[in-house]
């Protein structure tokens, strides 16, 4: 109950965005907020077309994009929400490309003395120190599903297992982290490069979770300027912000 309450939640959330003119209107997932809001600004420097962003976590958008129309395009941060929606018919599979990739890190408050080696089987519930693990809903939140594969993988899962702080999305749990209220976290890098009231603790080993990859893609019935941002975002100037803001562009296909 208490999953679903945050996902219903999440998705009132992007209903509730105020609707406004827009060539384009972009679903994607809330890692990517930073470097999508300043590629829509320079598409709209360089075409004169509009772009609006509802950014949350992957699954509270592909869910609003089920039950109702809105978006042009969606990028998600896996590939299983794209997935889901592409079953459903819901997507322009033709548009489909992984845009880029991320890291997933462990981090703490800036000015935190905690220290510890990610490995398999280490001790991260002692490195806790009574506090809670902020974490994306490993139930729902793509980010949270890699962080929990990771420890899983690693080990560790069993021992933070009933010592998390869920959150609707990797932002809001960066922001746990960052005001002080959660000891450690995991987000992706970038997460952690845009806040200064954090510090990267440690990477996970890219072997421990599925490859981190960012699928976007036209829906079904999209406007036609769709393709163009797409193609925009995958062009050299948006690949230069993804790549200023730590994300791992993926070569073209």
């Amino acid at each position: 109950m208490r999953v679903m309450f945050r996902w219903i939640f999440a998705a009132c959330l992007v209903a509730l965005i105020p609707a406004r003119a827009a060539d384009v209107t972009v679903f994607a997932a809330a890692s990517l907020t930073d470097a999508l809001q300043e590629a829509g600004k320079a598409y709209q420097q360089k075409t004169g077309h509009t772009v609006v962003f509802s950014f949350a976590a992957s699954s509270a958008l592909a869910r609003q994009i089920e039950v109702s129309p809105g978006a042009d395009v969606f990028i998600s941060a896996d590939t299983d929400w794209m997935d889901y929606l592409d079953n459903k018919g819901l997507i322009d599979r033709a548009t489909r490309k992984d845009l880029v990739g991320n890291s997933l890190v462990l981090i703490a408050p800036v000015q935190s003395s905690i220290g510890v080696k990610i490995a398999p089987h280490f001790d991260l519930a002692s490195a806790l120190g009574g506090g809670r693990l902020a974490i994306a809903d490993p139930a729902w939140v793509p980010a949270g599903k890699y962080g929990k594969a990771a420890l899983a993988a690693l080990g560790a899962w069993e021992g933070v297992a009933g010592h998390l702080a869920p959150a609707e999305n990797v932002r809001v749990a960066l922001a746990y982290v960052a005001r002080g209220e959660c000891p450690l976290g995991i987000v992706y890098g970038t997460d952690a490069a845009a806040e200064p009231r954090v510090r990267v603790v440690d990477t996970f080993p890219e072997s421990s979770h599925p490859p981190i990859r960012y699928p976007a893609a036209a829906t079904k019935g999209a406007k036609p300027l769709a393709r163009e941002f797409l193609a925009f975002l995958a062009g050299p100037q948006s690949r230069a912000i993804f790549q200023k803001d730590g994300f791992t562009v993926l070569p073209p296909r």
